[in-house]
């Protein structure tokens, strides 16, 4: 049986406010705040599926942005790798893989990859007073979310190893720059143990899926009862069905008292499966 596979929230990829005297960013995935004299929010239209108008809207934010006479516009215009046209491009790759137009999306997602890439090797070397740390960081957490959001798009259509190459990328650069016990390095643990379980390496998606529910617990992380789920899948997988059993009271247990009746009801068919390996065994 293949990994349960349960995404747990990518919003944790925090980054930085720019310093005064520096170009300012634009804010993850809301191209609203472009100077323009029309009110657009593609991330509000990619909460509602609305797919297609999103993407017209980033466009438009873009095209609004190269008709305008600031310095904004000049970013947006010609410099490629600024992160705030990087972010942008994100987006878009996100609405084409959610499309399932998959050329588009790998194109997207592997520009942002090796344009992030570059950047930070030419950063590297740079002094303090050239660039700061902050500016640095803000950087390599970009290209963060980037390798995060292309292995969830990789898992979704099954390209595993690849998907597992990008989580690892990922957690490297959460754990460095972000640390151990940041929730978006806890979910990375628990997602590349997904993609772990899923192409059957068990013990070593444990070892992981193992040190994400202990960090989830120690820092009461608001997705302690999925990362409690998919320990107790990948138990399960294991042929550790006792123990399996018991994580996945403690993660109903959990998901009844925070209210999240999908996850609920996950859980008990989870457990249904659970009792049907237990009698397959005997």
């Amino acid at each position: 049986m293949a990994a349960t596979r349960c995404h747990l929230s990518a919003a944790g990829w925090a980054r930085s406010p720019a310093r005064e005297g520096r170009a300012e960013r634009v804010p993850p995935l809301c191209a609203h705040t472009v100077p323009t004299p029309y009110p657009l929010c593609p991330q509000l239209s990619v909460m509602k599926g609305e797919l297609g108008e999103a993407e017209r809207l980033l466009h438009q934010a873009l095209r609004l942005a190269h008709q305008a006479d600031n310095r904004r516009a000049i970013v947006y215009t010609y410099s490629l790798d600024d992160n705030a046209i990087l972010e942008m491009s994100l987006k878009l790759a996100s609405i084409y893989a959610a499309q399932k137009q998959h050329k588009l999306a790998l194109a997207g997602y592997e520009f942002c990859i090796l344009t992030l890439e570059e950047k930070i090797a030419k950063q590297k070397d740079l002094p303090e007073d050239v660039l700061p740390a902050e500016e640095k960081a803000n950087t390599r957490l970009l290209l963060g979310m980037s390798l995060d959001s292309y292995a969830r798009y990789l898992l979704d259509i099954n390209q595993l190893s690849v998907a597992q190459k990008m989580y690892e990328k990922a957690l490297q650069i959460s754990n460095d720059v972000q640390g151990e016990t940041h929730p978006q390095t806890v979910v990375l643990m628990n997602d590349l143990a997904t993609v772990l379980d899923a192409q059957g390496h068990y013990d070593e998606a444990y070892s992981h899926v193992k040190r994400a529910a202990e960090l989830a617990k120690v820092t009461q992380h608001p997705e302690e009862h999925m990362v409690l789920n998919n320990l107790a899948a990948i138990l399960m997988h294991r042929k550790d069905f006792l123990q399996a059993k018991q994580v996945y009271k403690e993660a109903l247990k959990q998901a009844e008292q925070k209210g999240d009746a999908d996850s609920v009801r996950h859980i008990r068919e989870e457990l249904a499966e659970l009792a049907k390996r237990r009698r397959g065994s005997k």
